[in-house]
């Protein structure tokens, strides 16, 4: 039952970057566009995001149950060491969904709508942020344990080992991996001027993730950072993110052609191979500190909570699996029976 917990795991951690990272680089998108631009996102975006925004949360929720219960040594690190950003991640979530629910339901159109739109893009560009931040600081050599180093500063175990140029590297990578999702899905939900919009914007974030992902492992290198060190000498994860940036051709091509299905599948899969990559690379030494490498196995729970916890998965994946394919269906986000052409 082990494998069907990890399997899980990591599945509704692919499934909330695709679809609620696709989320939040829909409100940065709007935050870096013309006037005209916003207009047009913020009505694409109540169309197609609107049913679901809720849905796409519940894989954060479930990664989180499952790390508590079935890894408890590993979530323990995370909670204690990165409790400053993940408090500002859950703030982040939390100023959104407010944002998103006020603008557009509040019976009094004012300047008020101006706050909500505001509150709604900068919560999206930070949330992703501290996101991407809260993984640097995993992997980036900084965390100090307090049984290794009892006599360590508030500062140096609680904030230094977010606040550097690694972890913050990457929590910029992930908000511009973000916009490269919601640019690219939104395109089967356009029109033809939104579209060659969103081409452009694809296009440009996708610009953003070549460079800050240059820009991040060369930072890293420079550090000698073990993770990166080692991400260097695995042909599999090298060739995961060289596989993502060759599809980059074939997506292009779907995007002028206006298939809809592809463009989806396409970006997907190069998120996909790109978290793969990073997952894959040190696993299961997910967390390196500053003197050592902690398992996401260490300490895991007794057998008998991992087999529970296993069946519970399963007979709560054999519901809400079918149920949640059946909403984006109903909302026309999964256009796979239908006409591609616009």
């Amino acid at each position: 039952m082990l494998y069907v917990v990890l399997f899980f795991a990591i599945f509704s951690l692919f499934l909330y970057v695709l679809l609620g990272g696709a989320d939040f680089g829909a409100g940065i998108l709007e935050l870096f566009s013309s006037k005209d631009h916003q207009v047009s996102i913020k009505k694409r975006v109540y169309s197609v995001m609107g049913p679901v925004w809720e849905a796409n949360h519940i894989w954060i929720i479930i990664l989180i149950v499952i790390l508590w219960i079935a890894f408890p040594a590993f979530y323990n690190i995370i909670i204690i060491y990165l409790h400053i950003p993940l408090t500002l991640i859950l703030l982040g979530i939390t100023l959104r969904g407010v944002a998103f629910v006020f603008r557009h339901y509040d019976a009094v159109k004012d300047k008020s709508q101006l706050l909500y739109d505001r509150m709604f893009e900068f919560s999206c560009l930070v949330t992703p942020i501290f996101l991407g931040m809260t993984y640097g600081a995993l992997i980036s050599g900084n965390i100090i344990l307090l049984e290794d180093h009892p006599n360590a500063d508030f500062a140096s175990v609680f904030i230094k080992p977010w606040l550097q140029p690694f972890p913050i590297l990457t929590g910029f990578f992930f908000s511009a991996l973000c916009v490269f999702l919601s640019a690219t899905f939104l395109i089967g939900e356009a029109t033809e001027y939104e579209r060659r919009m969103y081409i452009r914007k694809a296009g440009i974030a996708t610009w953003i993730v070549v460079l800050l992902g240059f820009i991040t492992l060369a930072v890293a290198y420079s550090e000698e950072n073990k993770f990166v060190l080692d991400f260097l000498k695995n042909y599999y994860a090298v060739g995961a993110v060289l596989l993502s940036g060759l599809l980059l051709l074939p997506l292009w091509r779907s995007m002028r052609k206006g298939k809809v299905v592809l463009c989806r599948f396409f970006a997907g899969l190069q998120v996909v191979l790109i978290l793969s990559a990073a997952v894959g690379a040190h696993f299961p030494n997910l967390i390196i500190t500053k003197n050592s490498q902690v398992s996401l196995l260490d300490g895991i729970a007794p057998e008998s909570t991992i087999n529970i916890l296993g069946i519970s998965l399963i007979i709560g994946g054999l519901i809400i699996l079918p149920g949640l394919f059946h909403l984006l269906k109903s909302f026309k986000m999964i256009k796979i029976l239908e006409n591609e052409e616009k």
